[in-house]
């Protein structure tokens, strides 16, 4: 058994609400739980307007299949228009 964890810290230019913000995050958290079967929650920058900090969780039966998993989703915040990523960090246990 295989647990990892993707931190992704994303700018959102467009912002300027964190009415906006939230809503350009809750569009992104959908896409990912649609496509993917992870937990994804804000994790940090919840008071600033254009920043936010993702956690994606994803358990496996080995370190491969679940680091698979976290390249694909990190691929899909990568393409997704609306939010920057600026950082990331993806650990397996």
């Amino acid at each position: 058994m295989c647990l990892g964890v993707l931190t992704v810290c994303l700018y959102i230019n467009e912002s300027n609400s964190l009415k906006f913000k939230r809503q350009v995050l809750r569009c992104l958290k959908d896409r990912i739980k649609a496509n993917f079967n992870v937990s994804v929650s804000e994790i940090a920058e919840h008071a600033l307007w254009q920043r936010s900090c993702l956690g994606i969780a994803c358990i496996g039966k080995d370190k491969p299949y679940v680091n698979g998993v976290l390249s694909r989703v990190f691929d899909l915040m990568d393409t997704y228009s609306r939010a920057e990523v600026i950082d990331t960090k993806m650990e397996l246990y």
